[in-house]
């Protein structure tokens, strides 16, 4: 069962690898507080997640602007998808220039309680969850709780 709304961000510690941003430190990492986030897992193997990508994608360039982070999560389906450099070049296929942990141990999974792909979780300001959403229906609600966490943080 995944995380209950209004639970915290969970830790993003324990990913074997992260493209498009420096690893991160203690003190600093890919995201910064008191913004609202949407994190979205995805697998190279999962055919729905990639037709959903080009929506994330939109949701980052459009919703960004005005304080959405987006962080992806690669979480693998099978053996064949801990390949980081088929990730590499899912990636750059899929335009992904949010920051992306690969997360091939499952270790930031299991602490979403996520077993889906796709799935989407939108954090408001706060770092609380506020929307979840699995599969490639409902993308809709998605992007109308990504515009309700932006406009009550004044985004």
């Amino acid at each position: 069962m995944p995380l209950r709304l209004r639970s915290p961000l969970p830790s993003l510690e324990g990913a074997v690898a992260w493209l498009n941003t420096p690893e991160p430190t203690e003190t600093e990492g890919p995201i910064q507080p008191g913004r609202p986030l949407l994190v979205h897992f995805w697998a190279v193997s999962c055919g729905l997640c990639k037709e959903a990508m080009p929506r994330v994608n939109e949701w980052r360039d459009r919703y960004g602007p005005r304080g959405l982070q987006v962080l992806a999560i690669h979480m693998p389906l099978e053996k064949a998808d801990t390949d980081l450099d088929r990730i590499r070049e899912a990636v750059e296929q899929l335009g992904l220039t949010q920051p992306v942990a690969v997360d091939s141990r499952l270790s930031i999974s299991d602490r979403f309680q996520n077993q889906f792909t796709p799935a989407y979780y939108v954090f408001d300001g706060e770092g609380q969850l506020r929307h979840f959403q699995a599969g490639a229906q409902g993308l809709d609600l998605v992007e109308q709780r990504i515009e309700r966490v932006l406009e009550e943080a004044g985004g």
